[in-house]
């Protein structure tokens, strides 16, 4: 029977041709002073060994739409189980992700307005909840007589059906910042006031603007309030201007853009980040007038849950929510509890994880991209444990940053039960009551950069604190 991963003459950063054989299905914690050489070995060595080799088992066509790394610096590697990391700096997420979306938390809460909820039917009234939901069955207002189907989980989604119209479910709408556009109030139209006629390839429009009656000699800021709305708001009307090119002159017919139109074309027809950041300087971001930054549309936000809407739920904290969704279903019918419950099972098997990890103030709403990196690797770490994956090489780089001392109890908890389903945990950090949960341990160092690199000590908490050989014994 295979019991370890072995590593052999790794060269990767400052690691020196370093020999190492790793327990599997164990807890391993890696330890040393910051830039000896920790993170090498577990990230550059056996998480990218691990998942370049689980990416070569798929098919060509697959791994050509994959970022593949290149081959580790090392002699071989052996018996290296697929590999997943949770790294100090997880991928930044886009604009659509909030903590309930990435954690899963919403998926739950979802199905019980769907299944569990006080839907509004087409002419305004509120239905009470009903087992017919569940039964697939439509529902009967009982005050118009009005029959009507229920709404899915899918359509309280900001990510699909759900979504408000004006701002596609992001929550928030660009649009042009005027005061961007003209920059030099000082300058006239001749000599480039409008700065994205300039920039856009619309250096003659200033023309048709003189055909449309705004005088082209005068500054900006002397032109009157009918010339500027011209400038900002014009009609897209059609003109004659003379183009003059190279010491000539040519009659040309053209559509006039206004300088906020011009932007906007500019916006989308921009294909790339270069072209976008060249836009993003006339343009302004603001709460979505329509959906309030809810991100949902009104028919998605009407359902009530123990009388709350959707949004006002996603406002609330993770640790608040958990507490009120239980009192809620307490309040339902007998036979809509026995629909709840499993519901509740599942979000609560993920809130709980969440929580122990100290991540119960967040609320539901708060968009993914301003989490701090502790907190989004926490969010990866449950989402992780709740898999229930075997076999796999689990790799965790610094998961104590950011944790406060009170939850580490809760981040070991989710690592040990990671191993329990028979995953093999390699951990990198500088807490000691993180490294001391391990079956083995190895102590890299002596020193950081060229100084580190070597292992000084390896084996069990007591054989490493009782090796002289150790830095951190003491």
């Amino acid at each position: 029977m295979v019991e370890n991963i072995k590593v052999r003459n790794a060269r990767v950063h400052n690691l020196k041709n370093m020999d190492v054989d790793i327990p599997l299905g164990k807890i391993v914690s890696i330890a040393g002073v910051s830039g000896s050489g920790k993170s090498s070995l577990a990230l550059g060595v056996l998480y990218a060994e691990g998942s370049r080799r689980y990416l070569e088992a798929l098919s060509t066509y697959t791994r050509r739409r994959i970022t593949q790394q290149a081959k580790t610096k090392v002699d071989s590697i052996e018996h290296v189980p697929a590999s997943l990391a949770l790294n100090q700096r997880p991928n930044t997420p886009g604009i659509r992700s909030t903590f309930a979306t990435s954690s899963e938390l919403l998926n739950s809460i979802r199905l019980l307005f769907s299944r569990c909820g006080r839907h509004l039917c087409p002419n305004g009234h509120y239905v009470n909840e009903s087992i017919n939901i569940a039964r697939e069955l439509p529902l009967k207002c009982d005050e118009c007589g009005e029959e009507f189907y229920a709404l899915s989980a899918e359509q309280y989604s900001f990510n699909s059906d759900g979504a408000c119209t004006k701002c596609s479910g992001t929550g928030i709408i660009r649009d042009v910042d005027i005061t961007t556009l003209v920059p030099d109030e000082n300058l006239t139209l001749e000599e480039g006031a409008v700065k994205p006629w300039s920039m856009f390839g619309l250096s003659s429009m200033y023309l048709v603007a003189k055909q449309l009656g705004v005088r082209v000699d005068v500054a900006f800021k002397d032109l009157t309030d009918k010339e500027k709305d011209i400038i900002y708001h014009g009609d897209a009307v059609t003109k004659k201007v003379l183009i003059p090119t190279n010491g000539k002159a040519f009659d040309v017919n053209f559509t006039y853009r206004n300088a906020i139109e011009a932007v906007r074309q500019a916006l989308n027809k921009a294909q790339s980040e270069k072209g976008l950041t060249r836009i993003n300087k006339y343009l302004k971001t603001q709460v979505c007038d329509e959906c309030h930054g809810t991100r949902l549309n009104k028919k998605a936000n009407s359902t009530l849950f123990n009388g709350k809407t959707l949004s006002e739920v996603c406002r609330m904290s993770l640790k608040d929510v958990s507490t009120w969704i239980d009192e809620s279903i307490r309040l339902l019918p007998d036979n809509l509890q026995s629909i709840a419950n499993p519901i509740y099972e599942e979000f609560s098997d993920n809130a709980d994880s969440l929580l122990e990890l100290g991540l119960g103030y967040l609320t539901l709403d708060r968009p993914s991209s301003t989490l701090s990196t502790g907190e989004l690797q926490r969010v990866q770490l449950a989402r992780t444990v709740r898999n229930q994956t075997t076999g796999i090489l689990y790799v965790l780089d610094e998961p104590s940053i950011g944790l406060h001392p009170a939850n580490i109890d809760g981040l070991i908890k989710l690592v040990r039960r990671l191993n329990d389903d028979g995953n093999t945990i390699v951990i990198v950090d500088h807490d000691t009551r993180i490294l001391s949960i391990a079956d083995y341990m190895i102590e890299i160092g002596p020193a950081s950069g060229k100084k580190g690199g070597q292992i000084i000590s390896q084996g069990s908490i007591d054989e490493v604190t009782n090796d002289i050989n150790s830095i951190i014994r003491g």
